[in-house]
């Protein structure tokens, strides 16, 4: 059950209802996931919104590996409504129903791309470590070079903080769907 109160046009202060116009009318067209909590404090969602639009729709990395890292991020934290929406969007970038799947069960997939290898490995370490070994940091800069390990690693801590909050306000899946995780 969320936690947080059902957010309509009657109920919310003005500065709620601009930065939720803000939301609607960029890229992310709508309001759902973490922005229903982060519009309780409307200039965090503004903030929010911008850092997202940057990380989702303006970065360099591609959109394969970054879904990939979200996915990563989204079964580390059990962020069901996380991984529930980002599971569709890395299909739509080209992630394979077999890695999507094996990160949902809690298992390295069997079958990536030497950047998807990368990309796990240096997710994986970051959550298991709080770390990156140098191996790894290497691999990841000479595959990926370092702004795009910049913004991958920025990717894996924004979303840290959107799977925290929704797990904190425990935003729900939409009505019908099951958990994307197998336990």
């Amino acid at each position: 059950m969320d936690r947080i109160p059902e957010l309509r046009k009657e109920n919310m202060t003005a500065e709620q209802r601009e930065a939720a116009q803000e939301i609607v009318s960029g890229p992310h067209a709508r309001i759902v996931g973490p922005f229903l909590a982060w519009l309780q404090c409307p200039e965090l969602a503004r903030r929010a919104r911008a850092f997202s639009e940057y990380i989702r729709f303006r970065a360099a990395l591609p959109r394969g590996l970054a879904e990939l890292a979200i996915l990563v991020t989204g079964r580390y934290w059990r962020a069901e409504f996380e991984y529930y929406a980002h599971a569709r969007l890395a299909r739509e970038a080209g992630l394979g129903d077999e890695i999507i799947e094996a990160i949902a069960a809690g298992r390295r997939p069997g079958s990536m791309s030497a950047a998807e290898s990368i990309v796990f490995d240096l997710c994986t370490e970051i959550y298991q470590n709080h770390r990156v070994s140098e191996v790894t940091y290497r691999r990841a800069v000479d595959a990926l070079g370092l702004p795009q390990v910049v913004e991958l690693v920025t990717t894996a801590g924004y979303y840290c903080m959107v799977s925290i909050t929704l797990n904190t306000f425990r935003i729900a899946l939409p009505p019908g769907e099951a958990s994307p995780f197998p336990e």
